[in-house]
């Protein structure tokens, strides 16, 4: 039997195991089979590192804003060092594909880091001026203090950076939590920021939901900050109210593809396929609510499903495969669920099923003849499954794209520019790409309206939800 490979904790700059000795097994989805453990932290531990992350804020605080940039980009440059280890991390952890992870995600993360580094050097305000006479007021922007931060497992290394970076950069302290099913990427991060960060600025507790929640109702931080379900989020907006802390929500994803009867096709269904597959669809942005128009529906999907049919995947040493396997049991249960219930009008037209027996893994799928009522319609199956429905006009397309709970991307796809911009302005949806789907950028915030939750991730909206705003008045007398 192979040793398990331990996890600790990383508060006030050491590594330390639950204080009650508790952990839990980490699982290789690849496989099934644990590969880790990790701590199973309580009260004692989130303690620890409240009271860490507390003692820390006032020096982080009033270091200047080029020192907290200097930090930043030093950490930047040891995660693109220890890419190949981070990527390594990573893969056990998830079961994404190596070459995909180092591409796709390593880049983004060190190009996010970099980013929120000059943010700290960059906060706005309005000038200095007389509002009233005899009297001079100014605003100042402060960090907020510590910062409760709970990161979901779909990308737990990405996920962490969007957490930690703009809260350092804005000068607070952060008591970070991973998912259980993912947290040594997480953990193997304490160690590169470590490095670079006084003691007590960063602190990671390993947990489960129960642990989470202990970070959230926690006297000490002024803000939570959570990227996960709907009801999860709904539970933090309610523990935080308890006490009047900041709340930043990035919650589900039930993203419309618009697409027009004016599109070139093949190049459609090609970026979407990957829009909606990449990381086995479990993306909160990912292309799996498509929307076409009537007439040309049936061709669109039928090369829909070809693409699905001809996608793959598989383990992570596989260079050919486009996704790995789902995170966990459970997960691989919420999928087959939402097939296994399908109503009698819809139509598999390729997948929905298991691939294998060992591990998480499911087939690329594609589920047409669906209502707009219908369960997979309405609710988010983060897996790697599209559904298509056919629209008749503009306005109907626009109905049944707002029509649920969510509201956090969305995409239309034609040549018409005027109607392109018509359903970018009705659209609710905190994201609506042009003849594309999923793209990123440091400089644009990321963020859902509705049960999609609030605040914004990344851009300079996403440094200020780190900040607080204070007005300063003097008497020139």
């Amino acid at each position: 039997m192979t040793e398990l490979r331990t996890l600790r904790n990383y508060i006030d700059g050491e590594f330390r195991a639950a204080a009650d000795g508790r952990t839990t097994e980490v699982v290789d989805p690849v496989t099934g089979l644990a590969y880790a453990t990790a701590p199973l932290s309580g009260a004692e531990d989130v303690d620890a590192a409240m009271a860490a992350a507390a003692a820390a804020f006032p020096g982080w605080r009033d270091t200047t804003p080029s020192d907290r940039q200097k930090a930043l980009l030093r950490i930047a440059d040891a995660v693109e060092a220890r890419a190949a280890e981070l990527v390594a991390v990573e893969s056990e952890n998830t079961g994404k594909p190596i070459g995909l992870t180092t591409t796709e995600e390593i880049p983004p993360m060190v190009d996010q880091i970099r980013f929120f580094a000059g943010a700290a050097r960059m906060l706005e305000g309005r000038s200095a001026g007389e509002y009233m006479d005899g009297m001079t007021s100014m605003v100042r922007r402060e960090p907020v203090g510590v910062c409760a931060q709970v990161a979901p497992w779909n990308y737990p290394m990405m996920m962490a950076v969007w957490k930690f970076a703009p809260a350092i950069a804005a000068g607070n302290t952060v008591v970070l939590k991973p998912s259980d099913t993912t947290p040594a990427s997480t953990v193997l991060l304490a160690e590169i920021l470590g490095e670079h960060l006084p003691k007590g600025v960063f602190n990671v507790v390993c947990g489960d939901r129960d642990t989470g929640r202990l970070m959230v109702e926690h006297p000490v931080p002024a803000m939570a900050s959570i990227t996960g379900s709907i009801r999860a989020g709904m539970e933090v907006a309610g523990s935080a109210a308890k006490d009047l802390k900041r709340v930043h929500l990035e919650l589900g994803g039930k993203a419309p593809v618009v697409v027009f009867e004016d599109v070139d096709i093949p190049r459609a269904v090609e970026d979407i396929a990957v829009a909606g597959y990449f990381n086995a669809g479990q993306d909160c942005t990912a292309a799996t609510r498509v929307l076409v128009h009537e007439s040309i529906h049936a061709e669109f999907t039928a090369a829909l499903a070809k693409a699905a049919a001809d996608t793959r995947t598989g383990r992570p040493d596989d260079e050919d495969v486009l996704y790995g396997p789902l995170n966990n049991a459970h997960q691989l249960d919420q999928v087959s669920g939402f097939i296994d219930r399908l109503p009698a009008h819809a139509r598999i037209e390729t997948g929905g099923h298991r691939v294998g027996e060992q591990g998480y893994f499911y087939a690329p799928t594609v589920v047409s003849g669906l209502r707009q009522d219908d369960e997979i319609i309405q609710r988010e199956v983060f897996g790697p499954v599209i559904t298509v429905q056919s629209f008749t006009d503009e306005e109907q397309a626009l109905a049944w794209a707002n029509g649920v709970d969510y509201a956090l991307a969305s995409s239309v796809w034609t040549k018409d520019h005027a109607r392109a911009m018509r359903m970018s302005k009705r659209l609710d949806f905190g994201c609506v790409w042009i003849n594309t789907h999923i793209p990123l950028v440091a400089e644009m915030p990321h963020g859902g309206f509705k049960q999609s939750g609030y605040g914004k991730d990344l851009s300079g909206y996403g440094f200020e939800d780190y900040t607080r705003v204070k007005h300063v008045m003097t008497s020139l007398d």
